[in-house]
């Protein structure tokens, strides 16, 4: 009984949390998407995102941790709950679009040569940008 509540709760909360990340909590697919976009592991399948979504199970401590860093929450929060103030703790800057992530990706396949430049121009945009505002 406590394992099916257990389960219920980390659905709600991961639900909660695809919300306030702007996604969309009906959505096994995109879930599957997104998450396999960052998760360094073996891919997860709709069939599982959906597991989660409507609770029937929780993932692995390693996939809560790419859940959490992508969505912006601490890990402990979205498996165990607690105190709604946790919530906040998340880091909204660890929160990346897909095209972010492969862009990154695109990064790390360069040679290091071109990452040097690459990361040299990323720079001077944003110290152009900043003077501009």
């Amino acid at each position: 009984m406590k394992a099916s509540i257990e389960r219920e709760d980390f659905s709600s909360r991961l639900q909660q949390a695809l919300r306030n990340a702007d996604y969309s909590p009906d959505s096994p697919t995109q879930l599957a998407r997104e998450f396999n976009v960052r998760f360094t592991g073996r891919p997860i399948t709709v069939h599982a995102a959906r597991k989660w979504l409507v609770g029937e199970a929780i993932p692995t401590q390693e996939k809560l941790r790419t859940l959490a860093q992508w969505l912006g929450v601490p890990a402990e929060w979205l498996r165990f709950g607690g105190d709604e103030s946790q919530k906040a703790g998340g880091d909204p800057a660890s929160r990346f679009d897909s095209a972010d992530v492969k862009l990154i990706a695109d990064l790390q396949r360069l040679d290091e040569q071109y990452q040097t430049i690459a990361r040299e121009m990323i720079r001077m945009l944003v110290r152009l940008n900043r003077q501009k505002t």
